[in-house]
């Protein structure tokens, strides 16, 4: 059975080599006839079948709605590869869950606890104002002798002014600008005096007023470059200036000292409730802010559920009354009182740098909250990512445990650029691993790289494009108001309650100018939905074709398919003619090898005769000779093979095929 199975698969190989080397037996001209005249497709029968004239006439048609059809198709597939897509919005009503709420005071740290540490610094600053004042006011007596025992500035010691230097720029010349320094010393060593014989400062007229204050920020490790940040107003170049040198100062602080330092929990919350049910500062999750120090986050959902709300309104929402001492802030590093807050979704960081925003003291704040879903389509229609895990950025902020949001990505991006080009990390953002923070000591090139590196515009543009969107989100819309709090009639009786709660005292240690309340709530339980869908797809694409070609040239699916066959036959003759051109090609060059006309078969076979096998007796009796009685009759010689017989004849084989087919 087997090999019967054999043989017939042998017998139909040997039918379709016949068949692939036959193919379709036409000519191009003769397909490309029969095509015109058998196809489905208007337009190429009258091609063929009418006169002359109309010939050309339905040919240039043909040709004109032929090229419309490959047009639009152009279109229609370039619009389908743009993978745009629509949006839909849609409106929702369930229970939610509250979001994540996280409160950090304006200040970082308590003045009082980190005095000792910037002692010397606000030294300096006072004295640059002193001397700036001086500056602005263009008379020497409106303001303090530097020389005098009024001034701090005879017990500077300058070492962290020649780092990181404020320098006057002078423009009353706009095309020849004069920088002048505040403090001129002798020599580059710390505790020199400041000279107060500077001429750009003695002999200042009205033109001072031009003055531009601007921080001086210089390289040295090769040659000295430097860089200025100009600023309109001295309170913002002062206030720079100080974040400049109070980062260098604190990064060298142990982690642990530093949240020492911050408000604590239970000087901050002095009361919560969560709709019906009390809460404490014992319910917030306490983390480390590099701008805002210690913040409490109510909700977070890293060790229990998210809490749900149960109704809208302010009565079911999260109540809150703080206490920021803004009596202990840092002068000089915080110029804003009040207190930062944000909203968002449960295990994400709180940049609040980015979105937060301020509460005033004094009042109470409330605040709705509308809630909406975004949701984007992935690959190829947009550059988003899921958790994360195909964005080649190493997020720093992984050991919180939270899920991957952008602002992350781009700021362990810029981490790891300062890591790259300066050689330390910035106080601002989590280090990786093995990197130390950027100080003066360790590092007096840091603020240049710093400042370099921020203002690089392809640094910034590296980080845009390393870093994606998340493909779902969740955006909290607010609506704030604020009133007075509390009321001139009750705060006496309010802070004289507070006061006790927190410090067991009669006295009242709390005012206005510290107190927050905070109510925050749902608005209402209706949610919005904005979904991304597919603008067009697989479907739309092959009507949109099928509607053109049937539009412009009567076709249908069938006539893409003769089309598609006219093709195939097209190739197997182009196939076929290129190797017969080859071998004729190389019959040719078999044929130069001989100087002569080539011998025939004949003379092949007659060159190639075995005389060995003819009789050896060269007495050869003629033919009508009668051999002598008794003698035997010649041996006969061997005769030359029949050649022809071992040539194959597939005329059996082309016979059996033509009679298969018949049947």
């Amino acid at each position: 059975m087997f090999t019967g199975i054999t043989m017939n698969f042998k017998r139909y190989f040997i039918r379709v080599l016949h068949r692939l080397q036959k193919g379709p037996g036409y000519t191009y001209k003769e397909l490309l006839v029969w095509y015109c005249d058998n196809t489905n497709t208007h337009g190429p029968k009258r091609i063929i079948r009418e006169g002359p004239k109309k010939k050309v006439i339905w040919f240039f048609l043909t040709l004109l709605f032929a090229s419309l059809v490959f047009w639009q198709w152009g279109i229609l597939i370039d619009t389908y590869l743009s993978y745009s897509v629509s949006s839909s919005l849609s409106i929702g009503f369930k229970t939610m869950k509250f979001p994540a709420v996280t409160v950090c005071n304006a200040s970082p740290y308590k003045y009082s606890k980190v005095r000792h540490l910037l002692k010397e610094l606000d030294e300096l600053t006072e004295a640059a104002l002193e001397r700036i004042l001086q500056s602005k006011h263009g008379d020497a007596i409106s303001a303090p002798p530097l020389h005098s025992s009024e001034t701090v500035s005879q017990r500077l010691d300058l070492k962290l002014w020649n780092q990181i230097p404020l320098v006057l720029i002078d423009e009353s010349d706009p095309d020849h600008p004069v920088i002048i320094d505040l403090f001129e010393t002798n020599q580059s060593g710390s505790g020199t005096q400041p000279n107060n014989s500077t001429p750009a400062l003695s002999n200042v007229t009205s033109e001072a007023k031009k003055h531009k204050v601007a921080v001086k920020l210089c390289h040295h490790k090769d040659t000295l470059q430097c860089i200025y940040w100009n600023f309109t107003s001295a309170a913002q170049a002062v206030t720079e200036w100080y974040i400049l040198q109070s980062t260098s100062i604190l990064s060298k602080v142990p982690l642990q000292e530093r949240i020492r330092m911050g408000y604590q929990p239970e000087d901050m919350i002095l009361a919560c409730l969560y709709g019906a049910e009390p809460c404490s500062y014992r319910n917030f999750t306490q983390i480390y802010h590099p701008d805002h120090g210690n913040c409490y986050i109510f909700n977070w959902g890293m060790d229990e559920e998210a809490l749900i709300s149960s109704n809208p309104g302010a009565e079911f929402g999260l109540k809150l009354i703080l206490d920021i001492s803004q009596q202990d802030y840092i002068p000089y590093l915080t110029s804003t009182a009040g207190a930062r807050l944000m909203l968002h979704e449960q295990k994400s960081f709180p940049f609040l740098k980015d979105q937060g925003i301020y509460a005033m003291s004094g009042t109470e704040t409330s605040i709705g909250v509308l809630v909406d879903e975004l949701e984007r389509m992935g690959y190829p229609y947009s550059d988003c990512t899921m958790n994360g895990s195909d964005v080649p950025v190493k997020n720093l902020y992984n050991e919180y445990n939270i899920s991957y949001s952008i602002q992350a990505c781009l700021r362990s991006c810029f981490q790891a650029q300062m890591f790259e080009n300066c050689g330390c990390g910035h106080y601002l953002f989590p280090l990786p691993e093995g990197v130390n923070y950027c100080n003066n000591e360790d590092d007096p090139d840091w603020a240049y790289c710093y400042s370099s590196l921020r203002s690089s515009i392809r640094h910034r543009q590296f980080c845009i494009d390393s870093c994606k969107e998340t493909c779902n989100d969740t955006q909290y819309k607010m609506t704030i108001s604020m009133a007075d709090w509390p009321s001139e009639a009750s705060e006496d009786w309010i802070f004289h309650i507070l006061s006790y709660e927190r410090d067991l005292s009669t006295n009242v240690t709390l005012d206005r100018n510290g107190i927050i309340k905070l109510n925050i709530y749902f608005q209402e339980y209706n949610y919005r939905t904005i979904s991304e869908s597919a603008a067009t797809t697989i479907v739309w694409l092959l009507s949109s074709l099928g509607g053109q070609f049937g539009f412009w040239m009567g076709g249908s699916v069938l006539c893409l398919i003769e089309f598609g066959e006219i093709i195939i036959d097209f190739l197997w003759i182009t196939i076929i003619n290129v190797i017969s051109w080859c071998k004729g090609l190389k019959q040719k060059r078999a044929w130069a090898q001989y100087p002569d006309t080539p011998p025939t078969v004949s003379e092949l076979v007659e060159a190639h005769t075995n005389l060995g096998f003819q009789h050896e007796d060269t007495n050869i009796t003629p033919r009508d000779e009668v051999p002598p009685p008794g003698a035997l009759p010649p041996e006969p010689g061997t005769p030359p093979p029949k050649y022809d017989s071992l040539r194959v004849d597939p005329q059996a084989d082309i016979d059996s095929d033509s009679d298969v087919e018949a049947s």
